[in-house]
């Protein structure tokens, strides 16, 4: 599933670990990994060394790189890597896009001082941006990736943006033969009390089951023989995390964008805000490919 996996790398630890879990993807998938390192140029990083013009950055990352390469030497994993300039977040997806990554795998949090970055603020404009699905994992102290993922959790609204977000989960899912959780969150926190919100409540729960449905009739068809139905009420991002805790799901699959209007569930801040709160890797699959 996936052949050639991108993994921008600035040698934080948050970094180092997105680096073990892709290179225990690569086993898996018998993939090559491609280290990136992107030399900001919005920062003046040119000195001069003993009368020769250098590019500091440029240089930290080739340091910075050659690590990395010595940890998958270590595991055994297929690489190769690259050291480029540009606007970092820009030009990740730029790189992704023109080489043709599967994936790209990025932590939520980066280095910090100076020299940082693949700060979140990075990372979540390339979530935003990317047509190739970015997987992100976000690391505390007591926290933990696994992998192979044995639970994979979809949220959806029914959009064509959750639909195509969805076709990856259930490929990943039936590639690693996982159990699916398919969610469909029913935002009634703005409804009031009177006649055409309680209709309204209604048809969302309806389109939330119908949702729900669809996507695990097509499981079946993609060879998913597990899957669990979820409709729930509330805070989308915060059923999306209880459902996360309570059901031990060791991955999220979802989309940047969903239904406009009244009823959307899956637009962008909630994916963002997916990416920065859960405690699992999410793969984020945008709608422009």
């Amino acid at each position: 599933m996936y052949e050639d996996i991108l993994l921008p790398f600035d040698g934080s630890d948050g970094a180092a670990e997105a680096l073990h879990h892709a290179a225990e993807i690569a086993h898996w998938a018998d993939a090559t990994i491609h280290v990136l390192f992107v030399a900001d140029t919005r920062r003046d990083s040119v000195t001069v060394v003993e009368t020769e013009v250098v590019d500091a950055l440029v240089q930290e990352g080739e340091d910075i790189v050659e690590e990395a390469e010595k940890t998958l030497d270590t595991l055994g994993v297929d690489y190769d890597s690259d050291v480029v300039q540009g606007h970092p977040a820009p030009t990740i997806v730029e790189y992704a896009e023109q080489y043709e990554y599967d994936v790209i795998v990025m932590p939520t949090h980066g280095r910090e001082g100076v020299s940082r970055y693949l700060i979140g603020s990075v990372t979540e404009k390339v979530v935003r941006l990317s047509s190739v699905p970015v997987l992100t994992a976000r690391m505390q102290p007591d926290e933990q990736l696994v992998f192979p993922y044995e639970t994979i959790l979809l949220p959806t609204d029914g959009s064509a943006g959750a639909s195509h977000a969805a076709e990856h989960g259930l490929s990943l899912a039936a590639a690693l033969d996982a159990t699916v959780h398919v969610l469909s969150v029913v935002d009634d926190t703005s409804l009031g009390l009177d006649v055409r919100s309680t209709i309204s409540g209604q048809e969302r729960e309806r389109a939330a089951t119908d949702a729900v449905d669809d996507l695990v009739s097509e499981a079946e068809t993609r060879g998913v023989s597990n899957s669990v139905r979820h409709v729930e009420h509330g805070s989308p991002i915060e059923v999306i995390l209880d459902t996360i805790d309570s059901n031990d799901i060791h991955a999220v699959v979802m989309g940047t964008t969903g239904r406009r209007g009244s009823d959307r569930i899956l637009l962008g801040s909630v994916a963002e805000k997916t990416v920065r709160s859960a405690p699992v890797p999410v793969i984020t699959v945008g709608h422009g490919e």
